[in-house]
């Protein structure tokens, strides 16, 4: 699992800035990561460090979509 922090949801996208310095904006995340977390709603999420583990998929047009499947609040 990676570390990263919670940056925003807009237009659909979860964006997550990890320690390295990448950004990445996630199209879906897990249900069960979503309901023990309302990124979508809960703005005080926001600048919270995340373990989390994610995959990278590719559509039919070869464009990457970030999923991610797991999710853990390590900040308060």
């Amino acid at each position: 699992m990676e570390t990263a922090i919670f940056q925003q949801y807009e237009d659909g996208y979860y964006t997550f800035l990890f320690d390295d310095g990448v950004q990445l904006d996630f199209e879906e995340i897990h249900p069960k990561a979503l309901y023990h977390y309302d990124l979508k709603k809960d703005n005080s999420y926001i600048g919270k460090s995340f373990k989390l583990k994610f995959i990278e998929d590719f559509d039919d047009t070869d464009q990457a979509i970030y999923r991610i499947q797991r999710l853990e609040l390590i900040s308060e």
